[in-house]
């Protein structure tokens, strides 16, 4: 059984293995009872964030046995998001990230270093 916290890490170094740009985590817990973490990540084309996310959703759902509650893509791929219950993960590309910037619409919740562990 994985805490939040090591699922989100666990999903962002997958996307820092897939190239995934800007990775960057949130814990939302104070702020909402949405989730415990927003994971967020820029692919470089829409077939990135396919990748970026289907890869995601392969370790969390697959490998860690996470069920994957809900996933929903945006406008052609430029935004999906990936609803594990305590784990919600954001792949945009680089425009859309910028367009809705979740980072600042979250600005009260934590940033979370990015650690992997070797």
């Amino acid at each position: 059984m994985y805490t939040p916290k090591e699922l989100a890490m666990q999903a962002a170094k997958v996307l820092d293995d897939k190239k995934g740009l800007g990775i960057s985590l949130l814990e939302v817990t104070d702020v909402t009872s949405i989730a415990d973490h927003f994971l967020i990540c820029t692919g470089t084309s829409s077939t990135h964030v396919k990748t970026l996310c289907d890869s995601v959703e392969a370790l969390i759902a697959d490998e860690l046995g996470e069920k994957l509650l809900h996933r929903e893509g945006h406008r052609g791929g430029t935004w999906v998001l990936l609803d594990f219950g305590c784990l919600v993960v954001h792949v945009f590309t680089d425009e859309t990230r910028k367009f809705y910037d979740l980072e600042h619409l979250w600005s009260d919740a934590k940033k979370i270093p990015i650690t992997f562990e070797s």
